[in-house]
């Protein structure tokens, strides 16, 4: 019944399991929240890049979005 009691190897897995788990459903949650900022960032990112010739061109055309397109 001692070696029974002292035995603790899934322990660390279990714990490991569940901040993955946590992790997960944060992810999930900033996914929904920010999805839609998100998407059209993006969308705005390739419109522009694709509106541009030339790798400078869409090398400002991604910095402009990304900081906020001043």
């Amino acid at each position: 019944m001692k070696k029974l009691n002292k035995d603790q190897r899934g322990q660390g897995m279990t714990e490991y399991i569940l901040i993955i788990a946590l992790i997960a459903v944060a992810v999930i949650a900033a996914v929904k929240m920010f999805g839609g900022s998100l998407t059209s960032g993006f969308t705005t990112a390739a419109g522009t890049i694709s509106t541009n010739t030339g790798a400078a061109g869409a090398a400002g055309a991604v910095a402009g979005v990304v900081g906020g397109g001043h």
